[in-house]
């Protein structure tokens, strides 16, 4: 594919009223059409092709009695196919679903009861077979996974869909959470709030120039949220299918590339690579982090030796509130997690639902133009999600405890979920890891309350050790108690090869505690 001379360009976004993904893509293959859109895997798409594509994906589903606002889910390995699949159902106005390729059968096919999908897009890596009676019809995206084949379930080329009047609050997709604390939830999100994410991206430098490398899995809002704003200022969106470190490196030498969205997770593995500082990074403009806590002393590392501008992003996929840390621009708040974006309202509450006072510790709320709907079928736990102020206004809960320092940085201390009650002191997991992390032989840790009969709750540490070095776990324990404040004392330490993550890199700290017992002391 060539990149044109000088890309004819739109109005700034910014300045625009709302548009929807598919209206955009659609006026870049008018004006840019030769531009690449998608590539990865050994495949790729411009922007007229990816619009063509989109047209017939759009146009099968219409005949396939698909209406607007009715599901189609995706369960697959990122590929050029998946994205323009997703992109396509969403010009037929349906709702997409990417749903997760690790889930179990049983999980899946009860994510896609709860969404009544009418389509499911799969390939190879989705479960072959799924529980239940009522199947949505399977589309093969490989030719290999059973269902019917791509090729077979679309229309002819050429082929357009009716238009599809779509509104902001018309549903975009339903991403299902982690599941990590329980059944997974489908968090609706609106057309609107992705609009306000599109929008936010006019000052990251998205362009028809730029480039952005993803390795994150599409069925996640960390993918998402730097997929969708480099397709709405037609840039070119590379996609890896599984993170390597190696290839991720070449990739990003090979291909320029100028933005990236990474898990913590994933900039630790590339940072740790030996080779790391011999490749040629200097195209990047931006590097995105969210999802997981990303410690001061890796961002440091980032700064000094990756080019370009780091930003780490904290919010969730409920929307509600989204905090923004220019590492580049703030090297002595790394232990932060930024300041609220402009627009977002981002306050702390205590347990009574009652706002704390300057200075004071509470769960983070926020609010936002990009604010999900409400958990699909799930009234109860969307009202249990949301808070409202004395005027009215509604917030979502984001179960973070946090503080607000001198100069409006947010400090998050842990989740709520995971704060530990011991003897009815409250500790917070964060400070014992770093005070663990410190030790020479500890490569990362996970600690967690487990249920004690003499305290209620009661400190547990799962520690990976450093590669070569073999540390004797009762004599690590006791060099942590030595240090810590006698409330903050572990019961027991357990070395373990790895830590349980899930694709995005958070640490599933409930399989750790279910999968310990109690505590006879």
């Amino acid at each position: 594919m060539s990149f044109p001379e000088a890309p004819p360009t739109m109005p700034p976004l910014t300045e625009m009223p709302f548009r929807t993904l598919p209206e955009l893509i659609h006026a870049h293959a008018a004006r840019q059409g030769r531009q690449l859109a998608l590539t990865g895997e050994g495949e790729s798409l411009d922007y007229a092709q990816l619009d063509a594509l989109m047209d017939r994906v759009a146009a099968t589903l219409q005949q396939g009695g698909v209406r607007p606002g009715q599901a189609v889910a995706l369960c697959a390995l990122n590929s050029v196919r998946y994205g323009a699949l997703l992109l396509g159902a969403l010009r037929a106005g349906a709702v997409v679903v990417p749903l997760p390729i690790s889930a179990t059968p049983d999980t899946l096919a009860a994510m896609l009861a709860d969404a009544e999908a009418r389509v499911l897009l799969a390939d190879q890596a989705a479960p072959p077979a799924l529980p239940g009676p009522a199947q949505p019809l399977r589309v093969s995206l490989d030719g290999v996974a059973p269902g019917l084949p791509l090729e077979d379930w679309l229309a002819p080329e050429g082929t357009c869909p009716e238009p599809v009047k779509i509104g902001p609050q018309a549903p975009f997709n339903i991403i299902y959470s982690s599941g990590t604390t329980g059944t997974p939830k489908g968090i609706v999100q609106p057309h609107g709030m992705r609009w306000s994410h599109i929008q936010r991206g006019a000052q990251h430098g998205y362009s028809p120039r730029g480039t952005t490398l993803l390795a994150t899995p599409l069925y996640s809002n960390t993918t998402l949220v730097a997929f969708i704003p480099t397709l709405a200022y037609g840039g070119t969106v590379a996609l890896m299918a599984k993170f390597d470190a190696a290839r991720y490196l070449q990739l990003a030498e090979q291909l320029r590339a100028t933005h990236t969205m990474l898990v913590p997770v994933q900039y630790q593995r590339l940072m740790d690579r030996p080779d790391f500082d011999q490749h040629d990074l200097s195209s990047f403009q931006v590097k995105f982090c969210t999802s997981a806590p990303f410690r001061p002393e890796l961002k440091a590392d980032v700064l000094a030796r990756w080019p370009g501008a780091l930003f780490e992003l904290y919010g969730m996929t409920e929307g509600g509130g989204t905090c923004i840390l220019a590492a580049h621009q703030h090297p002595d708040k790394l232990h932060t997690v930024g300041r609220p974006v402009a627009g977002h309202d981002i306050r702390l509450i205590d347990e009574d639902g009652r706002e704390v006072p300057p200075g004071g510790t509470g769960e983070v709320v926020g609010h936002s133009p990009g604010m999900m709907t409400g958990y699909h079928r799930l009234p109860d736990k969307t009202r249990e999600a949301e808070w409202f102020d004395a005027a009215g206004k509604r917030f979502i809960r984001t179960g973070d405890v946090g503080r607000f320092d001198a100069d409006g940085f947010l400090v998050l201390l842990d989740r709520r979920k995971d704060m530990i009650i011991s003897g009815g002191f409250n500790l917070y997991p964060s400070d014992l890891e770093d005070q663990l992390r410190a030790h020479p032989a500890v490569a990362d840790v996970a600690v967690v309350g487990v249920p004690s009969h003499q305290w209620g709750e009661t400190p547990v540490a799962f520690v990976v050790p450093r590669p070569g070095q073999a540390p004797d776990a009762a004599a690590l324990r006791e060099w942590f108690n030595r240090r810590a404040g006698r409330t903050q004392r572990l019961a027991d330490l357990r070395l373990v090869d790895e830590l349980p993550r899930s694709a995005i890199g958070k640490v599933l700290k409930r399989e750790l505690r279910e999968g310990y017992g109690d505590v006879a002391g």
